[in-house]
């Protein structure tokens, strides 16, 4: 097989193909051009006549007769000097009230049974907090106790199951007091305090 040179030998010549939008695109840019014409030749036209229009509404404006309005300026003055007596005859009189509600809210007398809205004191109040079967513990409740602001005490009582120490604080005398410091000790991690009537 004889050896063939590819380095020296000339290539060859590439077909061009044929692109069959490659006019369209002329076509199109020519289209829009041509559109831009014709919108830019509207716009001119659509101004021209608009300066027309006002050029003829201002020749074709009426003139105003000063002397029609200096007799209708001292028409005006005559009325305003007129005396308050005359402008009272001419306002209408003020209309009788024709109902009789407000006369009767004014007599009107309301029974109330005070016996519904008689509020009974309950209180005063005692919240509990904790009760242990060590006295230490009590106490380190009643100092968490004390750092949150509120004065506490530690009673000793005999159950069925032995001693308890009960931490106690009170008394309240209204259930909303006792209620904003069962909220206060909450969010100062002292859980589980109980409010009852004060023993």
């Amino acid at each position: 097989m004889p050896h063939k040179d590819y380095v020296t030998r000339n290539p060859r010549a590439k077909k061009k193909q044929h692109n069959p939008y490659k006019g369209k695109k002329n076509s199109k840019q020519a289209k829009t051009q041509g559109n831009a014409k014709v919108y830019l030749g509207l716009i001119v036209v659509v101004i021209v006549g608009f300066g027309y229009g006002l050029k003829l509404l201002k020749d074709n404006a009426p003139e105003v007769d000063t002397a029609q309005t200096t007799s209708i300026a001292n028409d005006v003055a005559q009325s305003s000097s007129a005396p308050v007596e005359d402008v009272a005859d001419q306002i209408a009189p003020v209309p009788q009230e024709r109902f009789e509600y407000p006369e009767e809210l004014t007599n009107k007398n309301v029974e109330v049974d005070e016996s519904i809205y008689d509020v009974k004191q309950k209180g005063p109040y005692q919240m509990q907090c904790g009760s242990f079967p060590s006295k230490s513990q009590a106490d380190q409740l009643k100092a968490t106790i004390a750092f949150a602001g509120y004065s506490s005490e530690v009673r000793r009582t005999q159950g069925k199951n032995g001693v308890w120490y009960k931490v106690v604080l009170g008394p309240f005398e209204r259930k909303r007091m006792a209620e904003k410091a069962k909220h206060t000790l909450k969010s100062n991690k002292v859980n589980d305090c109980q409010i009852w009537l004060w023993t």
